[in-house]
């Protein structure tokens, strides 16, 4: 795997976050409508776990540390942390 697909796949996760928590959250719980909830969580788990399979393929063929993968599993938990592991991704390709 690319380097610039980990990047994407990053970027998408992210944004499945923000429009879960940020539009579908709060429509079910301040505007009781909860019919976005489903297809924003369904989508946003499937990008969680394609961000995991491409970045556990990006760590094998770029030979990156297992903390690497570490960091990449803990900006997928944390909200806006994809984006933060963006910039060190970035980092680790130049080197």
């Amino acid at each position: 795997m690319s380097t610039p697909i980990l990047r994407v796949a990053g970027i998408l996760e992210g944004i499945s976050c923000l429009a879960l928590f940020g539009f579908a959250m709060p429509m079910k719980y301040v505007f009781d409508n909860p019919e976005f909830i489903r297809p924003t969580g369904m989508t946003h788990g499937v990008l969680f776990l394609a961000f995991l399979v491409v970045l556990l393929a990006t760590c094998h063929v770029k030979k990156w540390s297992l903390g690497i993968f570490g960091l990449g599993l803990i900006a997928a938990i944390i909200p806006f942390g994809t984006f933060v592991f963006d910039h060190k991704i970035k980092k680790l390709d130049t080197e």
